[in-house]
C-alpha cells in the first residue's frame, strides 16, 4: 500500500508540474504580444485595412476610446471635408472589427483626452509597453524621442514603392502644371509624383521621360525628370509666301511672252472734266 501511495503522489506531482509549466508558457506568450495603439490619422487615412488584410499585423490593434471620441467630434462639428474624413475613419474602425484574422479592441480610456489624443497615446504606449500606429509626422518624432516603437504606414508604403534610378526612361502621362510655369507633373502607378522640367506645353500627352534625381521628404517621395530629345515637338510648317512679281514683269505681257505681240493698245486715261468744259466742247463741235 505504501508503494501504491508513493506512486500516486509521484504521478500527481508530475501532472501538477506539467500544468504549471504549460500555464507559464501561455502567460509568457501573452506578455510577448504587445498592443498596438492606433492613431486618429491612421483611421482617417484608411490604408491600415490593406495592411491588416495582408497579415503583417501580428499584435492586437487597440483603438483608444478617446480616438473614437475625436472622430465623433470631427464628424459632428468640423467643416464638410473634415466631417467626411472623420466618418470614413469610423467606417474603417467597423471594417477592422469585422476582419476575422485581426484582433481589434476598443480600449476604454475615456471618451475625451483632456491632455490631447497624441499625449494620451504616448502615455498608453509607455504604460502597457505597446507600439503606436500613426502617420502623423510630429507624433512619430516625439514617440521616437520617448523610445516608443512606431508603426508608420507612410514608411511602409514608401519602402514598397518602385525605385527608379537616374538615367532610366519610361512613358509617363502629364496631367497638370508644376510649381514653376515650365514644369509639368505626372504620377507613377504607385502614386509617386514626377516633376518634368520644361514640359508644360505637353500637358495632357503621354511622353517619354528620363529620370534625373529623386527627393525623399517626410510627406513622401518626389522624382524629377526631363523630356528626352525625340519628344521635342515638331515645329509647324510656315505658310509659303510667294514673292511679289518684280516690277519689270508686272503688267508687261511683252516681257513675259517675248515672241507674242499684243494687239491691245493702251490709251492714257484723261482726267474727268467738269460741266463748264463739257459745254465748251459741245459749242466747238457745232
Amino acid at each position: 500500500m505504501e508503494l501504491i501511495t508513493i506512486a500516486l503522489l509521484i504521478i500527481i506531482v508530475a501532472e501538477v508540474t506539467y500544468l504549471v509549466s504549460v500555464n507559464t508558457k501561455k502567460l509568457s506568450h501573452k506578455k510577448d504580444v504587445r498592443p498596438i495603439f492606433v492613431d486618429t490619422s491612421v483611421l482617417i487615412d484608411g490604408r491600415i485595412i490593406a495592411v491588416a488584410q495582408s497579415g503583417f499585423i501580428n499584435g492586437k490593434l487597440s483603438i483608444p476610446r478617446s480616438v473614437i471620441g475625436e472622430l465623433q467630434f470631427l464628424a459632428d462639428n468640423a467643416d464638410n471635408e473634415k466631417r467626411a474624413r472623420a466618418r470614413h475613419g469610423l467606417d474603417v474602425v467597423t471594417e477592422l472589427q469585422e476582419m476575422p484574422n485581426v484582433k481589434v479592441e476598443i480600449f476604454q480610456d475615456g471618451s475625451k483626452a483632456e491632455e490631447g489624443v497624441d499625449e494620451r497615446l504616448l502615455k498608453l504606449a509607455k504604460k502597457y509597453q505597446g507600439s503606436i500606429c500613426t502617420i502623423d509626422y510630429n507624433l512619430n518624432k516625439v514617440a521616437v524621442v520617448e523610445n516608443i516603437n512606431v508603426l508608420n504606414v507612410n514608411d511602409l508604403a514608401m519602402s514598397l514603392r518602385m525605385a527608379y534610378l537616374p538615367g532610366e526612361k519610361m512613358m509617363l502621362e502629364l496631367t497638370q502644371k508644376g510649381q514653376d510655369s515650365h514644369q509639368a507633373v505626372g504620377h507613377l502607378t504607385d502614386g509617386t509624383m514626377v516633376v518634368v522640367e520644361h514640359a508644360s506645353s505637353r500637358i495632357g500627352q503621354t511622353v517619354e521621360i528620363e529620370f534625373i534625381r529623386s527627393l525623399q521628404t517626410a510627406a513622401g517621395k518626389m522624382m524629377f525628370a526631363k523630356l528626352i530629345e525625340n519628344n521635342k515637338p515638331i515645329p509647324a510648317k510656315k505658310p509659303v509666301v510667294r514673292d511679289k512679281k518684280p516690277p519689270q514683269y508686272q503688267n508687261n505681257r511683252s516681257n513675259r511672252y517675248p515672241n507674242k505681240q499684243s494687239n491691245r493698245t493702251y490709251q492714257p486715261k484723261t482726267k474727268p472734266s467738269n460741266n463748264e468744259q463739257d459745254m465748251v466742247d459741245l459749242i466747238n463741235k457745232q
